[in-house]
């Protein structure tokens, strides 16, 4: 079976799996879940994903992963994307735990109440700016990486720099500046010339990597 890829349109979660069957140009199936209207908790969606969250990638198998860094490493077995050395793959699985844990749980929410659900921006903006605090030191452990080294990992372009890209090359749609971060300015660049780019902007648009 064709994989199938269950996304809402604008997340950096459901962004990188979606940028990753794109750019190894990879047929899946995309189906948009509307989660503000809460269709992540239908009953139709709910036999996919019991959870009721997105991502949720069902592969050729029907085996059903969640969590998005889980579904890049999936999807990129035996491809360009996965480092070839045990060394690297470590490195690569430091950096993105690194980026679950220290960037996208600050980045995500503050950009979500900053610019996706705007109309409770300032109901919300003692947290907004929690999360933006917080957002900090991750931003600045990234910054001084990438100071020294075109992509994440000295080997080049990896499902590192997707991962930690899903919410980073967004993040003054959280209210913070890139003007800060002039390495990771340049790295956020670096990742949307790469081969069979896609913007976030365009989830949502096109059903298949072959559209």
């Amino acid at each position: 079976m064709t994989p199938e890829l269950y996304a809402c349109q604008g997340s950096g979660n459901c962004f990188k799996p979606w940028l990753a069957f794109h750019q190894l140009d990879r047929a899946f199936e995309l189906k948009i879940i509307d989660v503000l209207a809460g269709e992540q908790k239908s009953p139709s969606y709910l036999k996919v994903n019991p959870l009721g969250v997105v991502p949720y990638l069902v592969t050729e198998t029907g085996f059903g992963i969640g969590e998005s860094n889980a579904m890049l490493w999936h999807i990129a077995e035996d491809t360009h994307l996965m480092p070839q050395s045990r060394d690297e793959r470590a490195e690569a699985l430091q950096w993105m735990f690194f980026e679950q844990s220290k960037l996208e749980p600050f980045i995500s929410p503050a950009r979500f109440f900053t610019t996706i659900l705007p109309q409770q921006r300032e109901e919300r903006a003692s947290d907004i700016a929690v999360w933006q605090d917080n957002a900090l030191n991750g931003l600045m452990r990234l910054e001084a990486h990438l100071s020294e080294r075109k992509f994440v990992l000295s080997s080049g372009y990896s499902i590192a720099d997707i991962a930690i890209y899903g919410y980073t090359h967004v993040l003054e749609e959280a209210g913070l500046t890139l003007e800060d971060y002039p390495a990771i300015a340049r790295w956020i660049d670096d990742v949307a010339a790469t081969d069979n780019y896609r913007p976030l902007v365009a989830l949502g648009h096109s059903a298949s990597a072959a559209a």
